[in-house]
């Protein structure tokens, strides 16, 4: 483009300065032609009534290319002048014509003339010169010559310049490229920043910082979904393992059987509440917005919850619901997701007992689950909501660290906030707060 534009510029301003030089050389021919002309004007006498030509001792000098007329009747032409000549300056001499002029006749460079009209008190006379234009001619194709090969080299100079200085401007972007390319392929830390750099590039590392946190962000996602679907479908494969093992252990009966298949398709209707959930969930992040739609009654579904547990050996669950006709603003699904890790939790640390509540609040349900067990170690209190941290993965329990955080996500994500209750010292609490339905 910029050797396109120079070439196109180069081009008007040669032809500018071919005219422009063309013009000043059929000047300069002009003044020849009229000092040639005031030169001649003095061998004429127009005194007398008549206007007659005087002989000088540089007659034949002044005689070259020189004619001379009195009205339309020529009183003096060259020796060697052509037909076409002389007839080019008839025409010059006749009254009502130009000044100058310009033929052709018949020669390889066409030839000047101008009229010069000498006025005296009793008669007139015109004097008519002609100059070869042939050295103003080779002068003009010379300097035409050397503009077109100025031009050529114009051009390549523009042509190399514009390449090094385009090469060398875009050499940071095509760095930055590779390093943007580079570091969202591993999901790196390090980012462009606006330090130090000019204006275009600065906003450049902040449009590709932007699209990195952007990457990390997306595959940070994905992992901790693939985590928290693992954690979540881990229960359900784990009790069709167990009914499975325990069918093939022996014979059983039809009625064994039947039970059997029935605990397998609740724990496979689990799993695929739980699929629909987070992929729900994630669709929503996906589309950047928090609001979940439906409502459910809370009572049922933590009373599901709790029943679901079954019977076990030291711990016992409570269910503490006052309201039966509280409602949360979340479907039944998300509601178990949230409090079902929560509850997994403090069955997995409590002493005896398990309590869960649901209360009415002004800006919403709160659903407040309680154990009595060892409670959360301060220190590890910050930790608490990170995906994989434990407080203690020596403990001889299988938890792998997801399901808390993954109850304050999908809390979050409905317009709630999952918290840890550090005032309640006899044991663990933990708060989920929810919109009212």
């Amino acid at each position: 483009m910029a050797v396109t534009t120079a070439a196109l510029l180069i081009t008007v301003l040669t032809v500018a300065f071919t005219s422009v030089m063309d013009r000043h050389l059929e000047h300069q021919a002009d003044d020849e032609l009229r000092n040639r002309a005031d030169a001649v004007a003095t061998t004429v006498d127009t005194s007398g009534p008549r206007a007659r030509v005087l002989e000088t001792v540089n007659d034949r000098l002044l005689d070259a290319n020189v004619w001379i007329y009195t009205g339309t009747r020529l009183l003096e032409r060259p020796p060697s002048a052509d037909g076409a000549l002389t007839r080019a300056a008839d025409r010059l001499a006749a009254p009502g014509h130009g000044a100058c002029t310009t033929a052709a006749a018949g020669r390889p460079h066409p030839v000047r003339l101008c009229a010069h009209a000498v006025t005296g008190r009793r008669s007139s006379a015109t004097v008519v010169t002609a100059l070869d234009l042939t050295p103003y001619r080779d002068s003009a194709d010379t300097l035409l010559l050397g503009s077109l090969v100025l031009d050529a080299v114009m051009l390549a100079c523009t042509y190399a310049l514009t390449r090094l200085a385009v090469g060398r401007a875009l050499r940071p972007v095509r760095i930055m490229t590779d390093q943007a390319t580079e570091w969202s392929t591993v999901g790196s830390d390090e980012r462009f920043g606006a330090a130090d750099q000019p204006a275009e590039l600065a906003r450049l590392g902040a449009s590709l910082d932007a699209l990195l946190d952007r990457i990390r962000t997306v595959l940070r996602h994905e992992r901790q979904l693939t985590g928290e679907l693992s954690h979540e479908l881990r229960t359900p494969l784990t009790r069709i393992v167990v009914e499975l093992d325990w069918w093939r252990s022996r014979p059983r009966s039809t009625a064994e059987t039947c039970a059997t298949h029935e605990v397998i398709t609740e724990a496979a209707r689990s799993m695929r509440a739980i699929c629909d959930t987070l992929l729900d969930d994630a669709r929503e992040d996906v589309r950047g917005t928090g609001d979940v739609p439906g409502t459910c009654q809370v009572g049922p579904v933590l009373r599901r919850l709790v029943e679901g547990l079954g019977p076990r050996d030291r711990v016992t669950a409570v269910l503490d619901v006052t309201d039966p006709a509280l409602a949360a603003g979340v479907t039944p699904a998300l509601l178990e997701r949230i409090v079902g890790p929560l509850l997994a939790n403090a069955l997995r640390y409590a002493g005896s007992t398990v309590t869960v509540s649901a209360r009415r609040r002004p800006e919403g349900v709160r659903i407040a689950v309680t154990d009595d067990g060892p409670g959360v170690p301060e220190a590890f209190a910050a930790e608490l909501f990170r995906p994989g941290r434990r407080a203690d993965p020596d403990d001889g329990h299988d938890g792998a660290g997801l399901g808390l955080p993954l109850a304050r996500r999908l809390a979050r994500a409905a317009g709630g906030e999952v918290t840890h209750d550090p005032a309640h010292t006899t044991g663990a609490r933990f708060l989920a707060d929810l919109p009212a339905g």
